[in-house]
């Protein structure tokens, strides 16, 4: 650790973030390795596009690329101040930023409402700057949305979602829900942690199934059961 753990755990203000760069200092692919498509577009016209953080990016793009109606997905930076920073960067806490997915769908094929739930049923939304043994901003939990429909499905996803976790005795949910435009620029990471649990089977991941039930609609689907928990073996916090 470049800081010390209160530097990872208080947000910067846009004057003490890191001061970033002009351009990228790394190597993004231009395809998806499990999908095909373009991980920066252009994408079929009506694709829509939706950004989730709920904690290491590695397993939570898994989740997004296995839905249905998922485009393309890929790993990044957002909702911080430092512009084209790096993981690095990112891991001291200083860019503000949160490890976030971008989730580019057909809006045909799929809803905002089941990408949420996907989001709800897969991780702990209450942990504020931490998911598992992942501590720092970060990890953190939030939602960015890029059109009304995705706004209203937020909004009533975190609504049904919390009324769950009361009834379980969980606590409030600390995610944060803001528009991309807001939130600022989706920085792509570095091409090592594309598609990373592609790549790495067995490598490192927080992510599965929580036990609770997101309500969708009149659908009350049951709880997303194809992504499983980590096993013992890898299931220790992973070391920026």
């Amino acid at each position: 650790m470049l800081f010390g753990s209160r530097a990872k755990t208080t947000l910067p203000t846009r004057e003490e973030a890191l001061p970033g760069r002009e351009h990228r200092v790394f190597h993004v692919p231009s395809t998806h390795e499990v999908l095909g498509t373009p991980l920066e577009g252009p994408w079929p016209q009506g694709t829509e596009v939706l950004y989730v953080a709920m904690g290491c990016f590695w397993g939570v793009e898994r989740i997004f690329w296995k839905l249905p109606g998922v485009v393309t997905t890929a790993a990044g930076y957002m909702g911080g101040f430092t512009a084209n920073p790096t993981y690095e960067e990112t891991c001291t806490g200083r860019t503000g930023h949160a490890e976030a997915v971008l989730v580019a769908y057909d809006p045909t094929v799929t809803t905002p409402e089941l990408l949420l739930k996907a989001f709800w049923e897969n991780h702990d939304p209450t942990q504020g700057n931490r998911q598992g043994n992942d501590l720092g901003t970060a990890y953190r939990s939030a939602i960015f949305w890029t059109t009304p429909g995705q706004e209203a499905a937020a909004r009533a996803t975190r609504s049904a979602f919390q009324g769950v976790l009361t009834e379980a005795g969980r606590g409030d949910i600390t995610t944060t829900l803001a528009p991309a435009s807001e939130a600022g620029p989706f920085w792509y990471a570095e091409d090592y942690h594309q598609q990373y649990l592609h790549k790495n089977p067995n490598g490192y991941c927080n992510h599965g199934p929580n036990g609770l039930t997101c309500p969708v609609g009149v659908a009350n689907l049951p709880a997303q059961t194809d992504v499983a928990p980590p096993s013992a073996e890898h299931a220790g916090p992973r070391i920026p």
